[in-house]
């Protein structure tokens, strides 16, 4: 699987990987297997009971490992020139990188940012994407500078997003698409820096999204249907867990987390939140304009069938 992506040069790089999560671990492997140097891997160290990841795969793989947090010291700049440190390869690390680690390498500093810049810029920019309906999504490599995902752009991938798509799915696209430019990116920088294309962003198209969730994470079933539904799926990372939780409504005192829910095509004229017959598939609710189902919730921190909860003529608040 490596040697599909070499290409004929006798260059050899050092290289140091800030990687997490399963786009730096394919980063992580690819690097391992070519016949470049790996100077150092900065990532975190695995929680109690976490499932292996890039700390654990480095160490096993023999390499050199440095707490990802060390890219916020200036004297890490210091250390990657004294390493003749030719590239620096952001994949998925989130800590801000000091100016004076950016300008060491000789080649650049240069992340993996999972959407399109520059309209996607910031946090959780896969949950944003799908919350606001979009149909075509991507990723980007840029070189890194001081600001936050705003230095030129390298590559970037383009794909569409499908309308039963959850922040899950989209995000594996983002990592299969990411990594392999990620790669086109090292065999681009074997030839030298004038095969690095470099295009500044256009700020003027520019969003920046923050660490906020839309609607404070709760409900309003006066939305159309297709909003709340796009806003279950821009939270939906199971089988793991979403930096914005589950969007949240209630039943009475009872707070209740919609896990799992589609567009039903039947158009209601009951009053927003109240919930209809159960089908097949779940538990019809009334949004402003056409009746959703709901399939899966959380409730007291578990999960459970839509069917098994919410009964004909309830009435949910939000």
């Amino acid at each position: 699987m490596v040697g599909r992506y070499f290409v004929n040069s006798d260059k050899i790089m050092n290289v140091v990987l800030a990687a997490e999560e399963s786009a730096g671990l394919q980063m992580l492997r690819l690097l391992a297997g070519s016949k470049h140097r790996l100077v150092a891997v900065l990532t975190t160290p695995p929680q109690p009971g976490s499932v292996a990841g890039v700390w654990n795969a480095a160490r096993n793989l023999g390499c050199e490992i440095w707490p990802a947090e060390l890219v916020k010291n200036s004297a890490l700049g210091e250390q990657l020139r004294s390493e003749h440190v030719d590239i620096f390869l952001n994949v998925y690390s989130l800590h801000l990188i000091h100016k004076d680690v950016l300008a060491s390498p000789r080649l650049g500093a240069f992340n993996l940012h999972p959407g399109p810049l520059p309209r996607y810029a910031g946090r959780n920019p896969v949950s944003w994407a799908i919350f606001r309906g979009e149909r075509e999504y991507g990723v980007t490599i840029h070189r890194m500078d001081p600001g936050v995902d705003t230095g030129p752009i390298v590559y970037q991938s383009v794909f569409p997003v499908a309308a039963e798509d959850t922040a899950l799915s989209l995000s594996l696209a983002c990592v299969r698409e990411g990594v392999k430019l990620m790669w086109r990116l090292v065999e681009a920088a074997e030839a030298g820096p004038d095969n690095i294309p470099l295009s500044p962003q256009d700020f003027a198209r520019r969003e920046y999204f923050s660490g906020e969730v839309p609607g404070e994470g709760q409900i309003c079933w006066t939305w159309p249907a297709e909003k709340v539904v796009n806003f279950v799926r821009a939270c939906d990372y199971l089988p793991f867990g979403s930096p914005w939780g589950h969007p949240k409504t209630s039943l009475g005192s009872q707070e209740v987390a919609f896990v799992k829910a589609s567009r039903s095509g039947l158009p209601c004229n009951a009053l927003p939140g109240t919930v209809g017959d159960s089908n097949g598939s779940g538990v019809y609710v009334a949004c402003q304009d056409e009746w959703i189902v709901a399939s899966k919730l959380l409730v007291d921190n578990k999960y459970l069938p839509a069917v098994n909860f919410l009964r004909p003529g309830d009435r949910l608040a939000g």
